[in-house]
């Protein structure tokens, strides 16, 4: 529904507002014109009390306690719903509106089922808008046009693309690539994101901005997922954007799972039968009204279409079961569109078929099939279609019912018209969409012309689309060969795309396939399988496939193993001879190498090195492959944006397996910027996971928090390892064990998996900073007690100290002796120190400072900061033990300080207790201008005092240069300075 508002009306007169008949004061409207049929009552443009059906049928509407008259096509299908109640609803609207107008921006989905009045709550915010002096922009998903890659955010963005020139050029290309006006490489969906984010924000620089989408449930997965972005990056650009979502829908909406709700549920009693009551359309007798509010509970379409359209049963007294409410709807629709003429019908399917609305694309079908114009009076009068500059239905629900009821030879028909009627040059993936669902059976012109949409498709960064269009023209294809190889393109892209692609990996297998496609066939099968269960047999199926590409393609099959291996590392099982040792046995007949070696064949081999021959002789190759992966490796292919984005996460597991906090920094930092450089965006999570552990771990609590809620924005896999271990360190108990649980429940029932493994390390670091030496000794001997101990140094410590303060030393013994002939062969400040502090903490008096001096000499060399600090606790605490309270003081004042600063609360508050133990009081930490700001805002002054523009800082957090001015008027505010020199002058540690 499309009502006018006040605008709109023929002249400047007093308009009678109408409240269900009741009127009240006279408000002043005004508008340009209006349709030259209108009907007027007393000389005005306004109307009085009239029944449900009346009103549908006027031209002219007063709403509410506010005039909003609407011309006739506008207000056909509108109901008395829109007079009733909501005022909730209109008050959350009216608010986000307001503030929108002070500046700051919302978000909000409007959920309920098919007639609740969603789109008449829209319709509501949009008048109100425009009454405000917003700008208004809109998209309405349609269910037949969910294949077409960014069709949805285009519909949105078209009117505002005069504003592109002003965005970033990496972002102008994105959104010309999806857009499809420009060729260019493949766009990232976070980029678009960002890019359509900032577009949005430009043109809410001239006024407030009002985004509209309805029906979000039949957008675009592509369109979806940038608006999810957009919806949750608005702050302070002057936005408003409200969606509109029925619920129940078969479509897989979950990513706008956390964007602020507005339900809406049915009328009360009250209302409806009040609204029931104007809806003459057939004589109700007490029992038949009762029956109808009975079977619409509230919903306000339901109340007037089933008063309209009550069936036979009802009016005779009977009973006459009905379903669903959006069946019941769609039925009283189908009915009235079977009593239409047959062309009449026709040109209904016609409309229902093409999702553009284009009334000339419209009669040009209509004329290929012979239908005259006078067809579209019937199915106008009967309020299901009106045709103006743009063809639209009275509900969504008339469209699918038209739909449905349509015989298969009348909608192949349809399909055919529209496709002749359909432009080639203009939008040729339209008419190759048209011209498939008019095939009955196979056709290879028509398949060839899918494949064709699927690859500008796939070149917009539609996967999904290109998916789509792949698995029809595989179904089209008659030739089997053909159709097997397009089947297994289509599964590709449709799992990469994160859906089910079972059903075409069976079309495909019935073949024929090569021998390389049948094993590339088998590698997919493996990675669904390990996607879905990450198991055991996963992990086999990956082995399999390994195996089968070696003579085939030796480059795919070693990746392959690599892949397998890295299954075998997260979730590897050492019961039963599975996980990294089998994989690795296997892994040693993989194809040798050839040519200029790649960063991912280095890693491959010195993993098998390492798990195979062990720890030291595996050393070497693992450093020569973080070299090639830190770009400091000359003898190696230049490392691609593919292998930085597949496997810079399991390189920074090496480097951390090796002790190597350099090469950790290196890696991790390499692997975000080229992330960001090239647009790569959904690479980012894993990227600043790596950088997240490493900051982690050299105290950068404040910073590695922040690049986990960067890393939260895209929408990707929450970083719950990263966030575990931060908040591990930070010694909170009640978020630790509620990480911990999300965890394992993600690792499908391993319980020796690496997941596990990561989550004990955290455990016995919170246990350990806490003092309760017992639980940290359990938690760490599970974690070493996993295969995953085979490819993780990082819980040995925790068991040394757990074991020495709990009384049990002697069972740290073996972890002593890891830990210590890791170190000897990894020769890295890191793994000395902590070897050194280890062989402190189970040493004899007469030994023991020594290897603390050396413990601390050595990490002072590197960037464990964590574990520096940790050092000088332990040292304190046993230098008090030992009497020696002036030095004890030293070691635990250092200690304090530094756990202190990087927020280690837990360690800080132990470090306390032993230094008072001493008779001395802790220093209180000195107040600092910054002490008020938030993580998010001490992130935007770091960034600002490096001389960053604002649209350099709001790219790379995903926000809007508004945002960051926003943001940092707070950050002025609360430390007192007024330029961003002075901001560069303050303590940002």
């Amino acid at each position: 529904m499309d009502l006018c508002d006040s605008r709109n009306c023929p002249q400047q007169k007093q308009c009678s507002r109408v409240w269900l008949g009741r009127t009240a004061s006279p408000a002043p409207v005004s508008s340009d014109s209006h349709r030259s049929q209108r009907r007027r009552v007393g000389g005005s443009p306004c109307i009085p009390p009239v029944s449900a059906y009346a009103v549908g049928r006027s031209d002219f509407v007063c709403v509410g306690g506010n005039c909003l008259i609407g011309c006739r096509q506008a207000v056909k299908g509108a109901t008395l719903m829109d007079f009733l109640g909501r005022h909730a609803e209109r008050a959350a609207v009216d608010n986000f509106l307001s503030q929108a107008r002070d500046g700051l921006s919302g978000a909000v989905i409007v959920r309920g089922e098919a007639g609740i009045g969603k789109t008449a709550l829209l319709q509501y915010a949009r008048r109100r808008a425009d009454a405000s002096g917003f700008r208004v922009a809109s998209s309405v998903g349609v269910e037949c046009e969910t294949q077409f890659a960014f069709s949805g955010l285009h519909q949105l963005c078209t009117p505002l693309l005069d504003r592109m020139g002003s965005l970033p050029e990496p972002q102008q290309a994105a959104l010309g690539v999806a857009f499809g006006q420009q060729s260019g490489a493949v766009p990232d969906p976070f980029l678009i994101g960002l890019a359509t984010l900032n577009l949005l924000a430009e043109a809410a620089e001239e006024r407030p901005l009002l985004c509209i989408v309805d029906d979000a449930q039949w957008l675009d997965e592509a369109s979806a997922q940038v608006l999810a972005f957009v919806a949750r990056r608005v702050a302070a650009e002057r936005m408003v954007l409200v969606l509109a979502l029925r619920e129940p829908t078969d479509r897989d909406v979950r990513g706008f799972d956390g964007i602020p709700v507005l339900r809406l549920g049915g009328l009360d009693e009250t209302d409806a039968r009040e609204l029931l009551a104007a809806a003459d359309y057939v004589p109700l007798d007490d029992g038949k009204r009762n029956h109808v509010l009975a079977e619409a509970r509230g919903n306000p379409l339901a109340l007037l279409e089933l008063a309209r359209n009550a069936p036979a049963a009802w009016l005779a007294g009977g009973f006459e079961p009905m379903p669903g409410i959006t069946h019941r709807l769609e039925d009283t629709f189908r009915r009235r569109s079977d009593t239409l003429p047959a062309p009449t019908q026709l040109l209904l399917l016609i409309a229902a078929a093409d999702p553009t609305g284009e009334v000339a694309l419209l009669w040009r079908a209509a004329a290929h099939l012979g239908i005259a114009g006078e067809s579209a009076a019937p199915a106008e009068a009967a309020g299901l279609l009106e045709i103006d500059t743009r063809v639209k239905f009275r509900h969504p629900l008339v469209r699918s019912a038209v739909l449905r009821s349509a015989a298969p030879p009348e909608r192949r028909r349809v399909h055919a018209a529209l496709a002749a009627a359909t432009n080639p040059d203009i939008d040729p993936d339209r008419r190759a969409w048209h011209r498939a669902r008019a095939v009955l059976g196979t056709d290879e012109d028509a398949a060839a012309e899918l494949v064709r949409s699927a690859g500008r498709a796939r070149a917009r960064g539609g996967l999904s689309a290109a998916a789509a269009f792949m698995e029809h023209a595989a179904r089209l294809t008659p030739d089997p060969a053909a159709r097997a190889s397009r089947a297994l393109e289509a599964a590709r892209e449709k799992h990469e795309a994160g859906a089910d692609a079972s059903e075409l990996l069976t079309i495909a297998s019935a073949g024929p396939l090569d021998s390389l496609q049948q094993a590339r066939l088998e590698l997919l099968r493996a990675r669904i399988a390990f996607h879905l269960k990450r198991d055991a047999e996963g992990q086999r199926m990956l082995l399999e496939a390994a195996k089968s590409l070696a003579p085939l393609d030796p480059v795919l099959s070693r990746e392959t193993y690599l892949r397998a291996l890295e299954a075998a590392i997260v979730t590897g099982d050492f019961r039963r001879g599975r996980g990294i040792p089998e994989v690795t046995e296997a892994a040693l007949t993989a194809p040798v190498a050839t040519g200029s070696l790649r960063p991912a064949d280095l890693l491959l081999d010195g993993l098998v090195t390492t798990f195979t021959q062990g720890y030291s002789a595996g050393v070497p190759g693992l450093r020569r492959a973080l070299a090639a992966f830190g770009g400091q490796e000359q003898d190696v292919d230049a490392l691609s944006l593919a292998d930085t984005c597949r496997w810079g996460w399991l390189a920074s597991r090496t480097a951390m397996s090796v002790f190597d906090d350099e090469m950790l920094h290196a890696v991790s930092i390499r692997h975000v910027r080229l992330t960001r450089e090239t647009g790569a965006l959904a690479a980012l999570p894993d990227a600043l996971l790596g950088q997240s552990v490493m900051q982690v771990l050299s105290g950068e609590f404040d910073r590695a928090a922040e690049h986990a809620a960067i890393a939260a924005a895209t929408e990707a896999v929450p970083l719950l390892h990263a966030q575990l271990l931060l908040s591990a360190w930070r010694g909170r108990p009640d978020e630790t064990a509620g990480l911990r649980a999300s965890i394992v429940r993600k690792a499908a029932g391993q319980a020796h998996s690496t997941e596990d493994a990561l989550t004990q390390y955290a455990m016995a670091v919170l246990h350990n900073g806490r003092g309760d030496y017992s639980a940290a000794h359990a938690a760490a001997a599970r974690a070493v007690d996993t295969e995953a101990v085979r490819f993780n140094n990082l819980a040995h410590s925790e068991l040394v100290e757990a074991a020495c303060r709990s009384g049990r030393p002697e069972s740290a013994a073996d972890a002593l002796e890891q830990l210590t002939s890791r170190a000897l062969a990894s020769g890295t400040p890191w793994g000395l120190g902590l070897a050194a502090r280890a062989r402190a903490l189970t040493s004899t008096e007469r030994t023991a400072e020594e290897h603390f001096r050396e413990a601390i000499d050595q990490l002072s060399r590197c960037r464990i900061t964590t574990h520096l600090a940790r050092t000088h606790l332990v040292y304190g605490e046993w230098l008090r033990r030992e009497g020696r309270r002036q030095d004890a003081r030293e070691q635990l004042r250092t200690a304090h300080e530094l756990l202190m600063d990087m927020g280690a609360e837990a360690f800080a508050a132990r470090a306390a207790r032993e230094l008072r133990a001493t008779g001395e009081h802790p220093r209180k930490r000195s107040a600092q201008p910054t002490d008020s700001l938030t993580a998010h805002e001490m992130h935007i002054a770091r960034l600002v005092a490096t001389g960053a523009t604002s649209r350099e800082v709001a790219t790379e957090l995903f926000l809007s240069p508004r945002t960051i001015d926003a943001h940092l008027r707070n950050i002025f505010r609360k430390t007192g300075v007024t330029s961003r020199r002075q901001l560069r002058e303050l303590s940002l540690r």
